[in-house]
């Protein structure tokens, strides 16, 4: 008793194909590799309720793939797979804070401290008007990633 999608999927062989390879090799985002599956079962005819058992995704994950592959729009087949951009917060420790941040940190501590402490580092950094305001904790996993 399943539902026949409104979105029919008929990839072409070469479309296949680069599917088919897209999944067997390299390493990607799981996410990808079930997108790319799910198009590949949609056009070997396997029904919603069937993938959604196999691949343990819900039922509009499944038809949001086959809407946006005949909605067409697209150059190449492998552009359908990654996730769109999301909106959210904007980041506020940007390449030109964290070159700040690694700057001060090697840099020589201010008088009467024998180093620089995050604490340290978050208060210069507002006090240089860099950044309005960042947390100490900002500044440590900024300084992960230089190191």
């Amino acid at each position: 008793m399943s539902r026949t999608s409104t979105y029919k999927v008929c990839l072409t062989a070469p479309e296949r194909e680069v599917l088919h390879q897209f999944v067997k090799r390299g390493q990607k985002k799981a996410r990808e590799i079930t997108r790319a599956r799910i198009l590949l079962a949609a056009d070997a005819g396997t029904t919603d309720l069937e993938m959604v058992a196999l691949f343990g995704v819900s039922r509009p994950t499944i038809a949001s793939m086959r809407k946006k592959y005949t909605a067409g729009g697209y150059r190449d087949i492998l552009a359908l797979l990654p996730d769109a951009p999301r909106s959210g917060r904007p980041l506020q420790v940007d390449s030109r804070v964290e070159a700040q941040i690694a700057l001060l940190a090697c840099s020589d501590p201010p008088e009467g401290v024998a180093r620089w402490t995050l604490h340290l580092i978050a208060d210069k950094l507002v006090k240089l008007e860099v950044i309005d305001a960042i947390s100490y904790e900002s500044v440590r996993r900024a300084l992960k990633k230089t190191a």
